[in-house]
């Protein structure tokens, strides 16, 4: 059977785990806590918050928008915009990302005229960027500020800052890469084809811009809270971070409060962390699926007049001739 026409059934019944499972992540947030917390903090430091996580989710956009230009297709923003937001709301919230906005990203990509492997290479460079705005953004954190690093890890300050360049030399090395590799790399089975220099640097550019942005939100539900700084916070939220990915928790339930708390254990800090999962996960939430739904209903309204139309044209066509 042609991919083609099992592509429809396996995105349906991928479709239907994405929604069990946000069914059951929903289920562990306890809405009267996230109204309290909301109540609680300042107007201004709650619109800062909601700002940044603005600023996070407009910069992810623009992984979408590097990605289909690194498979050579040219959609225009508004439509990589409206996949980005899309699968990355749902998916931030459902958890298993590559699993849950690869599927959202499937439905609307496919649908544009890009082929599967294309689909699986946009996720591919979109999980790369985030990994490499992660790393650059640890390794600043650790070597630039080692003795916070430090205070937060028990680490020997040399040990921290020897992390943190650590972490900024495999960035660089990712751009040396990019500049020197003239063939696909080939690890085993796997064949990667190396960006080009300067899409290597926006990676690096907007997957760093996007953390400090995230975290920047994160400073901001704190400082309601409690005395911080954002060095503090942007620490505790990359280890946090790494944490919840290599647990594959739905969004980071759970990893995120335990790791951020313990690093930073400030009075009331709890209610700040719930007060962020509200602004950056919750929030975008129902816009996703708005625009989800919405997609849907449009296309296949879309799609039914274009069968229509071709039914029409084909029932004329059959018509013979009265002489």
């Amino acid at each position: 059977m042609k991919l083609r026409r099992v592509a429809p059934w396996i995105t349906l019944a991928v479709s239907a785990v994405i929604l069990l499972m946000l069914v059951r992540a929903l289920r562990k947030y306890d809405f009267a806590e996230v109204m309290q917390s909301v109540r609680a903090v300042e107007a201004a430091r709650l619109a800062l918050a909601i700002a940044f996580a603005a600023g996070s989710y407009a910069t992810l956009t623009l992984f979408d928008t590097l990605a289909v230009r690194y498979v050579h297709h040219a959609l225009p923003y508004r439509r990589t915009a409206l996949a980005s937001f899309t699968a990355l709301s749902i998916g931030h919230t459902v958890g298993f990302a590559a699993l849950s906005s690869g599927a959202v990203r499937y439905r609307f990509y496919s649908r544009w005229g890009l082929s599967a492997q294309e689909i699986g290479k946009i996720i591919v460079f979109c999980g790369l960027t985030v990994g490499l705005g992660l790393l650059t953004l640890a390794g600043m954190a650790w070597a630039f500020r080692p003795d916070v690093a430090s205070a937060l890890t028990g680490l020997p300050v040399f040990v921290a800052r020897a992390i943190g360049v650590g972490c900024l030399l495999l960035s660089a090395g990712w751009l040396v890469l990019a500049a020197v590799a003239r063939r696909p790399l080939r690890i085993k089975r796997w064949r990667i084809e190396m960006p080009s220099l300067p899409f290597a640097a926006a990676q690096i550019v907007v997957g760093t811009l996007n953390f400090g942005l995230v975290a920047a939100a994160l400073y901001h539900c704190i400082r309601s809270a409690a005395d911080a700084r954002y060095i503090e916070v942007a620490a505790g939220y990359v280890i946090a971070n790494s944490a919840a990915i290599a647990s594959h928790v739905p969004g980071g339930l759970g990893v995120i409060e335990g790791v951020v708390m313990y690093l930073l254990p400030h009075a009331n800090l709890l209610s700040a962390v719930i007060l962020f999962r509200a602004v950056y996960y919750l929030l975008p939430l129902p816009f996703g699926l708005l625009c989800l739904l919405a997609s849907e209903v449009h296309y296949r309204a879309r799609e039914a007049r274009q069968a229509k139309h071709k039914a029409e044209h084909l029932g004329t066509a059959a018509v013979p001739v009265q002489r």
